[in-house]
């Protein structure tokens, strides 16, 4: 019985996760998306506002280690004081 309860509230919130939407975004009834940004002609598409600033979420520049490495010596690598 309790692994059936288990079962029962993981479903829940799984089923509702697998409904997303896939219809094209518009504002709610009576509203309108926000002004053009200064310097812009056009107002940017609800999909456009969804893109994320490179600077909010930057690309990776580092390369992965692959294998295990040495590590340097780290000269700010200092015991504790007291």
């Amino acid at each position: 019985m309790r692994l059936l309860t288990i079962a029962l509230s993981l479903a829940g919130p799984l089923a509702l996760a697998a409904c997303g939407q896939t219809q094209q975004l518009t504002p709610p009834p009576g509203e309108t998306l926000p002004p053009a940004p200064f310097g812009r002609a056009d107002r940017p598409s609800a999909e456009e506002l969804l893109e994320l600033d490179p600077l909010a979420a930057p690309e990776r520049n580092v390369e992965l280690r692959r294998r295990s490495e040495e590590r340097e010596d780290d000269p700010f690598d200092l015991p504790p004081l007291g």
